[in-house]
């Protein structure tokens, strides 16, 4: 492991202001800690053009923004609905904006980005509720958001992107017409089952740590719950075949990254399309650190591309 040496600089700043996220931190102060990380997200080119509105939820109304690249405002599009990271107890469609204008831009996509239930206010299955709720809807409205409802995608970062791993796996059993075309996962959370030696190795000190992890999952999830239920880890699923083709990005230098890379071994043995890629030297959440790290900027760009692409194929 060698981790980047911007990446080991801005650790050691984070780490000298910020105070460590343990189960005793409230959540208010957890939330605050995401707003003022995901303040340093950074992209080439942002869509200017974005939509809020709400969209009917299992309970309640599901805030959401709606973002249209700039070049492609008169054009039926792909879709692509997002889901923000935050371990299910923080983060909003405001942390994840940037992301999302850039995604959109870049993609030519025009994404769906949801503020879904969190914890502990609204404990599991809340989050999976809406993010079902929300892709049942970009289906049925793809008219009229000028959508082709047959490249609709399912993306999202960290605990967003165990929500969008979710929602395929729950809609391939469906075995749902149209289809998901496409899920991409951002440094995802896959597996609360295993003891996963990178969880071992970057317990403290990578950005996030064992202890985060453990106070977010306790948040969300009753002792009732099975860790090795697949609502709550995805790599625990007993067959992926129905899954659609699948964009993994995953980092050397975050507790997350083994069962990010054992799920995209699992779904290409199952014989799902898998675009892979482990970034040499980075940490978690990386790819919104775009003001101190280049590979942030880089990566946001390259992940654009990769569905746009993905898009355009048969």
């Amino acid at each position: 492991m060698s981790l980047d040496p911007l990446a080991k600089r801005f650790l050691a700043m984070t780490a000298a202001g910020t105070a460590r996220v343990t189960k005793d931190v409230s959540t208010a102060a957890r939330r605050e800690s995401l707003v003022k990380l995901m303040q340093f997200a950074a992209a080439d080119n942002l869509t200017k053009i974005a939509i809020d509105g709400f969209l009917p939820g299992a309970s309640s109304p599901i805030p959401f923004r709606f973002y249209i690249p700039s070049y492609v405002e008169a054009q039926v599009s792909p879709g692509l609905l997002f889901m923000h990271g935050g371990g299910f107890v923080a983060g909003s469609i405001e942390t994840h904006d940037v992301i999302c204008r850039a995604l959109a831009e870049e993609s030519g996509c025009r994404i769906l980005s949801i503020d879904y239930r969190l914890a502990p206010e609204f404990p599991f299955p809340a989050a999976i509720e809406d993010a079902m709720a929300a892709t049942s809807w970009m289906f049925e409205n793809a008219e009229r958001l000028a959508i082709d409802t047959n490249e609709i995608g399912i993306s999202g970062d960290s605990a967003g992107a165990t929500l969008a791993a979710i929602v395929c796996q729950e809609f391939g059993l469906l075995d749902r017409v149209p289809r998901i075309k496409l899920q991409c996962l951002i440094c995802p959370v896959l597996d609360f089952a295993q003891d996963w030696p990178s969880r071992r190795e970057f317990a403290s000190g990578f950005l996030i740590d064992a202890e985060t992890l453990a106070a977010d999952f306790a948040d969300y999830c009753s002792s009732s719950v099975r860790k090795d239920d697949p609502l709550i880890s995805p790599l625990q699923g007993i067959s992926f075949r129905h899954l659609p083709r699948t964009i993994i990005h995953t980092a050397e230098c975050d507790p997350l990254r083994d069962e990010g890379n054992s799920y995209a071994e699992r779904l290409s043995a199952s014989n799902v399309d898998v675009l892979h890629h482990c970034h040499p030297g980075m940490v978690h959440n990386f790819h919104a650190l775009g003001k101190i790290l280049p590979q942030g900027r880089a990566v946001l760009k390259q992940i654009g591309l990769q569905i746009r692409n993905s898009m355009a194929e048969g």
